[in-house]
């Protein structure tokens, strides 16, 4: 935008270069402690996730670089938007008043606590300490003067469309439409596909940076407090089912546990979290771990706050970003005065034509009667339509003999479906084109078929899964491997 129109990119861009800087330094960090964890697992003879080929894009600068990217349009984005709201409303509405600036001080304040609740928390801090003053005093510095109740009644017009995208948008969430976009735009051509093994590329790096322990797939513990003897042994072996590892000497271990005064004490980071008995913990260990878990999850609230930021402050940049490449683009055809309401005009126009395009592309409705003739559809959307049918409806794959084809075809969606389809199979064939499939070029395939492995309880391919793992430079096939292993029965154990 030019002349006294305001630009809200312009504005918001410090917020998100001041995310990025935060981001990339705490994926960074992490992954260097992720990397130390990997070799004293390896070290002590246990199977490593992910293993020796991918542990060295760890200490890459692009893996912490680009996966910070998943904060910044994440945490980085909401807190951006949320400053740029509180500045426009001291300015436009509280007239900057100094009164007003202090109560807007103290909520900026507030949000540190729920952030550090159990404890403090560097990483998560510096996004609430440090955004929200960037974008506050870029607005202030950066808005254009504009005091009549008309000109704040304008600006208030541009916000209109996106509450009315959001509001078309929401009841959606829980349909089946992101499974659609990501069907027909990140797999369905190249330039999706690029997106879409970007994501999958990076997004594991920041994501292990805030992970409670309960949902990290392996944990580290140090076991040599707990002493030897029957008892004892049975607690080790509870804890390696449960995936904490046995890592005894490695300096920063998830879970220190020790006996003291026949009481089993779990320690983290050196303090003291929990106290129980050997019997309780014998009796209930799952409970008492995911116990463990919570209360040393710092990251609780600052994950809450991610997935909000996801679903609100990423639309809004995304919405922000379009307004102005359509204004860019307007700006030598269109009078200065009605730019802006031009591509505000386009954006939503773009946001409802996606919304039918994507509500109307998932291919012809399938029952029971028609689903014969939809996996012989000369169309790849009636195909996967097919597909996901013959899945929710448990039926047996195999019974079509299109399936065969659908194994060979260019189109990942395809792969993609029939891969969980085949986890409802019960004939013997389908394990091999499981097996198949396990190879496909496409991670979104391999991962899949992976899942319906898991699922379908054969256990005679646990081999063929462990060779998979030991060969793979993929972390996330790996990580979709691995849990395949432990849904057949799988326990770590040392090979040394």
């Amino acid at each position: 935008m030019t002349g006294s129109r305001m630009n809200v990119l312009k504005i918001l861009l410090p917020g998100l270069f001041t995310a990025h800087i935060i981001a990339a330094v705490q994926v960074y960090l992490s992954n260097a402690g992720l990397y130390r964890s990997l070799v004293a697992i390896r070290d002590a003879g246990y199977l490593a996730i992910p293993n020796r080929h991918a542990m060295a894009n760890l200490g890459a600068l692009d893996s912490a670089f680009l996966g910070g990217l998943f904060f910044t349009l994440s945490a980085g984005a909401g807190l951006s938007i949320l400053a740029f709201a509180a500045a426009w409303i001291w300015d436009r509405i509280l007239s900057r008043s100094r009164v007003s600036l202090v109560f807007l001080l103290i909520a900026w304040i507030g949000f540190l606590v729920p952030v550090n609740l159990k404890g403090f928390c560097p990483a998560a801090t510096s996004y609430f300490l440090f955004i929200p003053p960037v974008v506050f005093i870029a607005a202030v510095i950066w808005m254009p003067e504009q005091t009549t109740a008309k000109t704040r009644r304008n600006e208030l017009i541009h916000i209109v469309p996106l509450l009315l995208l959001a509001f078309i948008w929401v009841p959606m969430a829980g349909s089946n439409v992101f499974l659609n976009i990501r069907d027909s735009f990140f797999l369905a051509g190249p330039p999706g596909k690029w997106v879409n093994d970007f994501y999958y590329d990076y997004t594991l790096y920041p994501a292990e940076a805030f992970k409670s322990l309960e949902q990290k797939m392996i944990r580290t513990c140090d076991t040599g407090g707990v002493g030897e003897g029957v008892a004892a042994n049975r607690i080790k072996r509870t804890l390696l089912f449960h995936d904490y590892l046995p890592v005894n000497g490695y300096a920063s271990v998830d879970l220190d546990i020790s006996m003291e005064r026949n009481m089993l004490v779990f320690k983290n980071e050196g303090e003291t979290v929990l106290r129980v008995t050997p019997a309780v913990f014998l009796s209930r260990p799952g409970s008492v771990l995911k116990d463990f878990s919570m209360k040393t999850d710092r990251y609780d609230f600052f994950r809450k706050f991610v997935f909000f930021c996801l679903l609100t402050g990423s639309p809004v940049i995304l919405y922000v970003v379009l307004h102005t490449l359509f204004s860019l683009v307007l700006t030598p055809f269109v009078k200065s005065g009605r730019v802006s309401f031009m591509a505000t005009v386009l954006c939503f126009l773009t946001g409802v034509s996606l919304l039918i395009l994507l509500c109307c592309g998932g291919g012809k409705m399938v029952d029971e009667g028609n689903v014969s003739e939809a996996m012989r559809s000369g169309s790849w959307k009636n195909r996967v339509a097919a597909l996901k049918f013959i899945g929710q409806k448990d039926m047996e794959v195999s019974d079509f003999e299109t399936y065969e084809q659908i194994l060979k075809s260019p189109t990942v969606p395809e792969r993609y479906w029939l891969a969980k389809a085949m986890s409802k199979s019960r004939t013997p064939e389908t394990i091999g084109a499981l097996l198949s499939l396990i190879d496909d070029p496409h991670r979104n395939v391999a991962c899949m078929a992976f899942y319906s492995l898991g699922r379908r309880g054969d256990v005679s391919v646990k081999g063929e899964i462990m060779r998979r793992i030991e060969t793979s430079g993929d972390w996330y096939t790996q990580w979709y491997a691995y849990r395949a292993l432990k849904a057949l029965g799988w326990k770590q154990a040392q090979s040394k």
